[in-house]
């Protein structure tokens, strides 16, 4: 007898606590609420948005420093300027070159434009520094919007920085 009430109890121990689980509000409003975390990512990434450089293109953040890409598509040529804290005026930076990734995307008419990587080199560099890195792709020179990564050893440090047209 006395097993068959331990029995009993366990089992009505396991149902309510099944049941609660299943049917708790709190774990809807959870599933439909967006942890603390991903608000702040959502925040971060609005407060970076910068909009439209000196010279027409997007501004991004690239490591520590703000950058303008712009595109030329006559010259299949595109440029990537590092900018000063006021994201207007050129700030020359130590580097070699970057590595650009453009990811695929279509022009207007539906026209797929493929990946390509793109190696910048910089221009007028004066004491190992240019504020300007231009590189080259036949691709560039299709109009669309374009979107990727810059990567480089950036003042000895490596960085990265997204980008989209």
């Amino acid at each position: 007898m006395k097993n068959l009430k331990i029995s009993g109890l366990l089992f009505a121990a396991l149902f309510v606590t099944g049941c609660a689980d299943k049917g708790s509000t709190d774990s809807a409003s959870k599933e439909t609420t967006p942890p603390p975390a991903a608000q702040t990512e959502e925040s971060h990434a609005d407060a970076h948005s910068h909009g439209t450089g000196p010279n027409g293109g997007v501004v991004f953040d690239l490591g520590k420093y703000h950058a303008e890409f712009t595109v030329d598509h006559p010259r299949h040529e595109c440029t990537i300027l590092f900018l000063g804290a006021d994201e207007k005026s050129p700030a020359p930076v130590a580097a070699k070159e970057l590595t650009l990734s453009i990811k695929e995307t279509k022009t207007a008419e539906g026209k797929v434009v493929p990946a390509m990587t793109v190696k910048m080199v910089p221009q007028d560099p004066t004491d190992g520094k240019a504020a300007k890195f231009v590189g080259t792709d036949p691709g560039i020179g299709n109009v669309a919007d374009f979107a990727g990564t810059v990567l480089g050893e950036i003042d000895g440090k490596p960085s990265q920085g997204e980008f989209q047209e």
